[in-house]
């Protein structure tokens, strides 16, 4: 059953870096926002670093719905979704494998490119290591959220658009905390209690995600 997993896992894996564009297309969506603002806004040092970190978090957060309309529509529309509801594999953690995939796909490369956005608004060295550790903890709710948005709307055609409708307004504590916690670490003040909130969210959307979005996948296409 586990390597029926880890099956699923690596499949979704060579997938992604075979369609490398749509993988390249969030990333670079992320760093042309990041990149344009400060030029786009005052030259001032003390106020790009005001807003850097809504703006690095805002960033991320759009980047992410880019990736999310593929997650299963790929699978639905030649049938493999079917074969995989059918398997030995239990289906939630064979959406739980997906969602892994989705993550090290489009929330890894973000915790590396984030930090280097985070220099062009000024905020110090020494606030990189909390940025990093938020977005850590944040990317996999985003990729669960973004689960539970593909799997809702797997069936319609023109699901891209409804997928961010609908999750938006759930990132909103992920947005909060996450930018909270890299002002508090700009301003060089403890940033303990937002990370154990991402955390705290974190658990809730891994443990309750995968089943949710498993119901609704087989819902859907049923």
């Amino acid at each position: 059953m586990l390597d029926v997993v880890r099956q699923i896992l690596l499949r979704d894996l060579r997938l992604a870096f075979r369609r490398w564009s749509e993988m390249a297309t969030p990333l670079i969506f992320f760093v042309i926002i990041a990149s344009l603002f400060p030029l786009a806004a005052s030259p001032d040092e003390a106020q790009l670093r005001s807003t850097g970190a809504a703006v690095i978090w805002m960033s991320a957060l759009l980047s992410s719905l880019l990736a999310l309309d593929g997650l299963f529509r790929a699978d639905s529309e030649d049938g493999s979704m079917e074969q995989l509801i059918l398997g030995p594999a239990p289906l939630g953690l064979v959406v739980f494998a997906k969602i892994v995939a989705h993550w090290a796909v489009s929330g890894v490369p973000l915790l590396v490119l984030a930090p280097l956005a985070a220099l062009s608004f000024y905020l110090p060295l020494t606030a990189l290591p909390e940025l990093i550790a938020a977005l850590a903890l944040a990317t996999p709710t985003l990729s669960v959220l973004a689960a539970i948005g593909a799997a809702l709307t797997v069936s319609l055609r023109a699901g891209g658009t409804i997928i961010g409708l609908l999750i938006l307004p759930l990132t909103g504590p992920v947005l909060i905390f996450g930018t909270r916690a890299t002002e508090l670490a700009a301003l060089g003040e403890p940033v303990a209690g937002p990370l154990y909130l991402l955390a705290s969210v974190a658990v809730l959307a891994v443990s309750l995600g995968p089943p949710i979005t498993a119901a609704a996948v087989r819902t859907a296409l049923e």
